[in-house]
């Protein structure tokens, strides 16, 4: 390819090493994710339609008022997807096999309009047994709404290998 005057010089975009490595998790380190998401009605009829999960509580406010709502919730799944979604920056970033949500508890719904923000700390954090230059480190994730009631949390795990190998 002939360089010109408009075509960019890609050398002058370094590769930017994004996200965690294994040693920079230390049990008890508490990370305030940045920034949360308002969930929107519209980010809630898509999600549900985009996996045909056809429940008539996340979709139709009159089912969800018959059953004691004021409004019909967000789907679960959307608001857990949502709250992952917001450590992955903090936590996982780096590519790391993702092993796996434990113990997930959903203690209030959430309507449309509801924002969340999240916090992690880091529950365990050891070298990997069986993947040498590597690590699994364990968070326990707390989801919050606009008014600092928990919303849900969850343990997750991912597998991250070592600063040596990044």
């Amino acid at each position: 390819m002939t360089r010109t005057a408009t075509t960019p010089d890609l050398a002058e975009f370094p590769v930017r090493q994004r996200g965690a490595y294994f040693e920079k998790f230390e049990t008890g380190q508490v990370f305030t994710h940045h920034w949360g998401r308002t969930i929107t009605t519209a980010d809630n009829v898509l999600f549900s339609t985009a996996l045909a999960h056809w429940s008539p509580m996340y979709l139709n406010a009159e089912y969800a008022r018959a059953h004691g709502h004021k409004d019909a919730p967000l789907n679960p799944f959307l608001v857990l997807c949502t709250v992952v979604g917001l450590t992955v920056e903090d936590l996982s970033e780096s590519g790391g096999p993702f092993l796996g949500i434990e113990t997930c508890v959903f203690e209030q719904q959430i309507y449309p309009g509801d924002t969340v923000r999240t916090e992690s700390i880091v529950l365990d954090s050891r070298p990997s047994a069986s993947r040498p230059g590597y690590g699994i480190v364990t968070w326990k994730t707390t989801a919050y709404d606009q008014h600092d009631r928990v919303v849900l949390h969850f343990v997750r795990k991912n597998l991250l290998a070592t600063k040596e190998l990044r």
